[in-house]
């Protein structure tokens, strides 16, 4: 993602892009083996609570186009 991108759209598309850019960093740690499984679920459930999100997919993305 550009860093432009990141400063563009409304606060709560900039928000969703935040939680996305850090739930993809959590997958990738789990990938790697830098957390086990649990910690992954607990930083991604802690994540989701305290960004108020709901685990779907980004704005604009294929799999919510899918949906539609």
């Amino acid at each position: 993602m550009m860093e432009n991108d990141r400063l563009t759209g409304t606060a709560d598309e900039k928000k969703r892009r935040l939680y996305f850019e850090q739930k993809r960093t959590l997958e990738l740690f789990l990938e790697r083996g830098a957390i086990t499984k649990a910690q992954y679920d607990k930083s991604l459930g802690d994540l989701t609570v305290k960004m108020g999100m709901r685990d779907e997919p980004p704005c604009g993305s294929d799999a919510e186009r899918k949906e539609k």
